[in-house]
């Protein structure tokens, strides 16, 4: 069975075209890899975005804290302040240095 040359130059054509076709779906953006590429960054970022956003409800619980009463307000001038109040005691225990020239 001979094939014409037209037939030849369609089939050639054809061939070229499944060919570039091919290295589109393997190489080229919008690959496979580009494609699982992009879902693997998807992935990491929608993992970040949930650590962020518990983050984000610990701060407003923190803010509604704050501004809806005094314990929290007060927690912070105790802790970071030395807040003391009327009638408390307040202890300082200091604990001796050690001498690094003595071993």
């Amino acid at each position: 069975m001979k094939v014409s040359p037209a037939r030849q130059v369609v089939l050639a054509v054809l061939a070229l075209v499944l060919v570039v076709l091919q290295a589109r779906l393997w190489f080229g953006e919008g690959s496979l890899r580009h494609v699982a590429s992009l879902e693997r960054q998807v992935e990491v970022l929608n993992a970040k975005n949930a650590e962020l956003a518990e983050r984000n409800r610990l701060l407003a619980a923190d803010v509604r804290d704050l501004k809806e009463g005094t314990e929290a307000v007060e927690e912070i001038a105790r802790k970071d302040l030395g807040m003391i109040r009327d009638g408390e005691s307040f202890f300082l225990i200091v604990e001796p240095q050690q001498d690094p020239d003595r071993d």
